[in-house]
């Protein structure tokens, strides 16, 4: 990628990873060039701007705030950046030939100049200490949740009942009973505002005739869900860490806490995932100079993508603050200082006794703990009998090891793209390490440590 007055270019696999869907990856491609594009053009302060011809008389307005990145467009598209947004970033990404410099037309600057009082807004808010929540009623504050906690009690209580019924009648009847009863719980769940227990007895209900093993997979699940019942019962006498993460998992919002931590942050990988109501994105960072990791959340509903995205494969100068909660991964994204740079290595990755030993270190904060963010470096791809593996490449004491693949986010693509990057030689790979295997999100290569590899 090289530089300009508008800073530096992404690659077309960059702009196409923060597409929503590929529906709309296939539609920004076919917008990536010259023909529809009029009035485009570009500032030092990472913005680009353009006309599309499109279906009706007039052109859509679109502008991209590339240090957001954040976009705007005057199509009717509900998705989150529309298939103009895309386009524009890779006719700007391809050589900068068609996206030229200037001054931003009135209606640019006029949605430009709104982000940057939003921004400064943001700012002086936090400098004096007088965010939204200081304006609020502190008192109703405390009695509505002081109302919420005692609902969630209610419905933690009513769910130690049914575990209770089902282990005094037997795992086996949880097949016979079907799903029906584990949705009505879990619809009280929710009338409790307890919505992560409500997804836990979801997945007690899936669990039931599941396959062979299932009894066992219950039981374990449903200890799980007891223990968290009985966190939450007992939560106000829980080290505080603790207590903010049983809080989290029964549904509660984690606030922000503590101070804002500046870095040079990785953007290792980014996924989407959804329940039929809400979509999650997941964004994980790597901060260059304090070694953390960092896990940034954004929520679309109603068919709509999530807004917060961040090209794969970049650093990005910015701060985050830390949510509560033990762990502390989850993250919120505050000023970032300057354009997206290229990412020049990934992360420093261990073996896999290292991604285990974390993962465990990890369980022992939070028990319900799906999985961790790692980096393995030096592992090769293996096809095995029960599934691919990988493996460290270079044994150490004891004999190498090896982590079995696992996960929804990884589709045969991602896996045929990762053995390709491989041949056959070690590789980096960042990924979730879990109960269930490794999910890889991210690879780089010995020979190009810069190019990240989604594998998603």
């Amino acid at each position: 990628m090289g530089m300009d007055t508008q800073g530096v270019r992404w690659t077309a696999d960059q702009v196409l990873a923060l597409a929503p869907d590929d529906a709309s990856r296939r539609a920004g491609s076919k917008l990536g060039t010259a023909g529809p594009w009029s009035g485009t053009g570009g500032s030092g302060e990472g913005a680009v701007w353009g006309l599309c011809r499109g279906s009706g008389s007039k052109p859509y307005r679109t502008v991209v705030d590339i240090t957001g990145p954040a976009y705007s467009c005057s199509c009717p598209s509900r998705k989150f950046p529309c298939k103009h947004a895309l386009g524009l970033l890779l006719l700007w990404a391809s050589d900068g030939a068609d996206v030229g410099g200037g001054d931003a037309p009135d209606w640019a600057e006029q949605w430009l100049e709104g982000r940057r009082k939003r921004a400064e807004g943001v700012r002086a808010r936090e400098a004096d200490g007088s965010g939204r929540a200081g304006t609020a009623d502190p008192e109703a504050a405390r009695r509505r949740a002081e109302r919420r906690a005692a609902r969630i009690t209610a419905g933690a209580e009513e769910l130690e009942q049914r575990l209770a019924d089902l282990l005094r009648g037997g795992l086996a009847s949880a097949e016979q009973s079907g799903y029906g009863l584990w949705e009505e719980t879990a619809a009280r769940m929710v009338d409790a505002q307890a919505p992560g227990l409500a997804g836990r007895v979801r997945e007690l209900g899936s669990i039931p005739g599941s396959g062979p093993g299932w009894p066992v997979r219950l039981l374990e699940e449903c200890a799980l869900t007891h223990l968290l019942d009985r966190a939450w019962l007992s939560v106000d006498r829980l080290p505080g860490p603790l207590a903010a993460t049983v809080r989290t998992r029964v549904g509660l919002p984690a606030p922000v806490q503590g101070t804002a931590v500046r870095d040079r942050w990785l953007v290792l990988a980014q996924y989407d995932s959804t329940d039929g109501k809400l979509t999650t994105r997941r964004i994980w960072l790597h901060g260059r100079e304090t070694g953390r990791t960092a896990l940034l959340l954004s929520f679309g509903a109603m068919g709509r993508a999530p807004e917060l995205g961040l090209p794969v494969g970049v650093t990005v100068d910015a701060a985050l603050t830390p949510h509560a909660g033990a762990g502390a991964l989850r993250a919120e994204l505050g000023e970032l200082f300057s354009a997206p740079a290229p990412l020049d290595a990934p992360p420093r990755g261990g073996t896999v006794g290292d991604a285990l030993h974390a993962y465990g270190l990890a369980l022992r904060e939070d028990p319900w703990l799906d999985s961790w963010p790692v980096t393995l470096a030096d592992v090769v791809p293996i096809p095995t009998d029960h599934g691919w593996q990988l493996a460290d490449a270079s044994p150490v004491a004891g004999g190498g090891e090896a982590l079995p693949l696992s996960g929804p986010a990884l589709g045969r693509p991602g896996l045929w793209r990762l053995a390709a990057l491989s041949g056959g030689g070690p590789v980096t790979v960042f990924g979730e390490c879990g109960h269930r295997g490794f999910t890889p999100l991210a690879a780089w290569s010995a020979d190009a440590p810069g190019e990240t590899v989604p594998l998603h």
